[in-house]
């Protein structure tokens, strides 16, 4: 069963972890000095948050599959979209390995299709790295 997700910018990740651990009735399931995530299941959602001061704001919205055959599904459904698909293949991010692709809404909106297969130690590798300035 995949799940909906999504991520969101916050300005301050103490704040903001208050905030939603109290709205959702439970602590995180990741929690690092930049990021965190809650993996609910009512509703079911991956929702993330990421430390971003200066740009806060819905980051993105996306599609969890939990096995490549349900990324494969998804992907057919991206391609029927129409819009224009950024296949990023394997990569880290958000402490996780992945293998995703994105696509952007007509309202700009950027949605990932995404499958999740390990953890990561770091935030991100490639374009997901994020300098000491990006960071805080």
């Amino acid at each position: 069963m995949k799940r909906f997700h999504v991520n969101v910018r916050v300005k301050n990740l103490q704040e903001s972890v208050a905030f939603y651990t109290a709205l959702f009735a439970t602590a995180p399931t990741v929690l690092k000095e930049d990021y965190a995530k809650w993996m609910l299941e009512d509703p079911r959602i991956n929702f993330a948050i990421s430390l971003h001061p200066e740009n806060a704001g819905i980051e993105h919205l996306g599609i969890q599959a939990e096995s490549e055959e349900e990324l494969a599904e998804v992907y057919e459904r991206l391609q029927q979209a129409k819009g224009t698909i950024v296949e990023e293949g394997k990569c880290t991010c958000c402490y996780a390995k992945s293998e995703k692709s994105w696509i952007t809404d007509p309202q700009g909106v950027d949605w990932e299709a995404f499958y999740t297969f390990g953890e990561a130690t770091v935030y991100g590798e490639g374009k997901h790295t994020r300098t000491e300035a990006t960071a805080l």
